[in-house]
Formats: structure tokens, C-alpha cells, sequence
């Protein structure tokens, strides 16, 4: 009987990483980088073995992420996302096998460098009043549904959570227990699909060793960090991100 694990060496040169990447997004910037890590992986698996993989690794990385940051919630907040956020997951698990990944990566990608073009083109005011509480939702419904399909939530919720402007603990904190109830919240729809299957769970398992280094490293980064060069850096991420999924929902394979 041949051990179920992923062997391939140029699986883990792009895994590890996104897998370092994701921590740091988990702990200290909140959107841009993490959802980066499926499209990285994707070099070397499909997306949906990619997404399975990384659910063990995110579960331990949204613990570690809530334990940082138990002070630092704006409750409020997390109580008016989290509804909106549970059904973008129902309405991902239901399209799912409808779904053309790429399809779902270009939708993301495009939605990621428009939300950057807007801030930069038209910076808020010290005055400007906050998105309303519909767009909130739809665009967390929206996170919720990108999350499922490819743990890409970031964007989507961070175009109605950024123009807050949390500090960034609170900031970063708020979103990591968001993202820890939409994590947990994929494991059923996920095992019903057959996605966590022996050897995505073995990997993922390998993998595990990297995400308290990346939440570390994150975590240190949060606190330490001045406002204006954390969004500065999230922006960045951002549009990193809104490339990489453009580009490979039009690349030709």
C-alpha cells in the first residue's frame, strides 16, 4: 500500500510558501496575500485539491489568529457579517460542481483591481461616510461564496471593511474570527463534495509545521506596524492577487 502523501518536490516549492503567505494574511494582513495561496498551489494541483488541502492548515492558522487577537474584536461588526458571510457559503457549495473555477478566479481578480482603482483614483475623504450596510452584505455574501469556492474571501470583504477604518489590530482581528466561523462552516459541504479525502488530509498534514511560522511572523508584523503602510501593503497584496486570478482565468492551457 503506497502512502497517500503528495510526493512531488515541486508541489511543496510552490506549497510551502503560500502556505507562509497565508499566514501572515491570517495574522497580520487581512486581505491581499492569503488569497494567494490556491492560485500558487494551483501551479501544481487543481484548485479544488488545493482548497481541500488547505483546510486543516487554515483551521490551526484561524485558532492561532482568534488567540492573538481575543481583544481585539469589533463585535458589532463581526455579528453583522457573519449572516451574509454563512450564505455565500450555501450558495457556493450548491454551484460548486457547476462551476468553472477559472470562471470564479476572473470574476475575484477583476473585482480585486477595480475596488484598487477606485481607492486610488478617488482616496476617501477624512469626511467620507462609510459604504452602506446593504453593499456590507452583499459584498460579504460575495467573500463568503469566493471563500468556498477558493479561499479568496479577502477582496470581496475587505472592499466594505477597509473604507471603516479599523486600526489594524482590530481590524485584522475582527477578520480573523469572521474567517474562522466561514472555515468551519466549509467542512461538511466540503466532505459532502468528497474533497477531503486521505490524501489531500496526509499532505495537508505535512504542510501543518509552516502555518504557526507564517501566523507568527504576521502577528509580530500587526503590531508593530504604522496604519498608513499597513493598507499601503494590503493594497499591494491586493492587486498581486487581482493579477494572479485574472491571469489564470484567461491564460490558455
Amino acid at each position: 500500500m503506497n502512502f497517500p502523501l503528495i510526493t512531488d518536490p515541486y508541489f511543496y516549492a510552490v506549497a510551502i510558501p503560500a502556505v507562509l503567505l497565508l499566514g501572515v494574511s491570517k495574522s497580520g494582513f487581512g486581505a491581499g496575500f492569503g488569497s494567494l495561496a490556491v492560485p500558487m498551489m494551483a501551479l501544481a494541483v487543481t484548485v479544488p485539491q488545493a482548497a481541500a488541502i488547505l483546510m486543516p492548515v487554515l483551521l490551526l492558522m484561524d485558532l492561532l489568529g482568534m488567540a492573538a487577537f481575543r481583544k481585539n474584536v469589533d463585535r458589532r461588526l463581526l455579528m453583522f457579517l457573519l449572516p451574509s458571510g454563512l450564505l455565500g457559503i450555501v450558495v457556493g457549495a450548491l454551484l460548486f460542481k457547476l462551476l468553472d473555477a477559472r470562471v470564479v478566479a476572473g470574476i475575484v481578480g477583476v473585482f480585486t483591481l477595480l475596488f484598487l482603482a477606485q481607492r486610488l483614483l478617488f482616496p476617501p475623504r477624512p469626511d467620507s461616510v462609510p459604504p452602506p450596510k446593504w453593499v456590507g452584505a452583499l459584498l460579504t455574501a460575495t467573500s463568503g461564496f469566493t471563500s468556498f469556492i477558493a479561499h479568496a474571501g479577502g477582496p470581496p470583504i475587505n472592499a466594505y471593511v477597509i473604507p471603516l477604518r479599523l486600526s489594524p489590530v482590530v481590524f485584522t482581528g475582527t477578520l480573523a474570527f469572521f474567517f474562522f466561523f466561514i472555515n468551519l462552516a466549509k467542512w461538511i459541504p466540503y466532505a459532502w463534495l468528497g474533497l477531503l479525502d486521505l490524501r489531500n488530509m496526509a499532505t495537508s498534514l505535512a504542510l501543518l509545521p509552516f502555518a504557526p511560522l507564517g501566523v507568527w511572523a504576521g502577528v509580530r508584523i500587526a503590531h508593530r506596524i504604522k496604519p498608513r503602510l499597513f493598507y499601503r501593503l494590503i493594497y499591494a497584496g491586493m492587486f498581486l492577487t487581482g493579477c494572479k486570478l485574472v491571469w489564470d482565468a484567461v491564460a490558455i492551457t
